[in-house]
């Protein structure tokens, strides 16, 4: 059988390269997308960079590359995204439309753009969403809204594909230790944090067939930060 093919998005990030690694130690032929050019591992089987995932005929693009290379598509993840901290009070309608479009219409249109190519019986999709969108905090509405509609897009589309066999899933990490994150809380306890690496273990166990009885799944991954 030949190894799976799986699509990363966000793959140059500081999450999407881990889960890209992860995945692809465990034998998956691994694509990058990722709207930068620089920074893509030299490992993904194949690496698409300058990609707009707000711009579905770019979108569509990749996906169409990916299936001329490979003929198949086994799975996609979902990293791409964004976030900004503002209150609502002193905060632009703006912010709410550019976190929208980065978080949700970003993976609307990959989850569109694979639909057709995922295999019967086995394809899977895992979206990144956030533990934050279960309650907003102070600064967090426009970003926690954003990721509230990627939880609903993953419930609405593992109903829609469910007699096909396409498992579609979520994570809904809280905060991510990434050297962005140490950064702006220097102040923070990191060890309480969410390791990339502990997040992509729970990626790949979520794209594996010991997941295959799991779809419309949100699952908290909030390693000791309180809720």
């Amino acid at each position: 059988m030949n190894a799976p093919v799986i699509v990363v998005t966000g793959a140059a990030g500081a999450l999407g390269s881990v889960v890209a690694a992860r995945l692809a130690a465990a034998g998956a032929r691994v694509v990058g997308v990722d709207l930068a050019r620089e920074g893509l591992s030299p490992a993904l089987a194949l690496a698409l960079g300058g990609v707009d995932l707000g711009e579905p005929a770019q979108v569509r693009a990749a996906f169409a590359a990916v299936a001329e290379r490979f003929g198949r598509l086994d799975g996609l993840v979902n990293i791409a995204g964004g976030f900004a901290w503002e209150t609502i009070e002193s905060g632009a309608v703006e912010t709410w439309d550019r976190l929208y479009a980065m978080n949700v219409r970003s993976a609307l249109l990959a989850c569109q753009a694979a639909t057709e190519a995922l295999a019967r019986d086995g394809g899977a999709i895992v979206n990144v969403g956030a533990a934050a969108a279960q309650r907003a905090s102070l600064g967090m509405g426009a970003y926690a809204a954003s990721k509230s509609g990627v939880a609903r897009l993953t419930e609405a589309l593992a109903a829609e594909l469910l007699d096909r066999g396409v498992r579609v899933n979520a994570v809904a990490p809280s905060i991510i230790d990434t050297p962005l994150n140490r950064r702006d809380m220097p102040d923070a306890d990191f060890e309480r944090w969410v390791a990339p690496e502990a997040l992509a273990e729970v990626v790949a166990f979520l794209l594996s067939p010991a997941a295959r009885a799991m779809t419309g799944a949100l699952l908290p991954v909030t390693g000791r930060t309180p809720l």
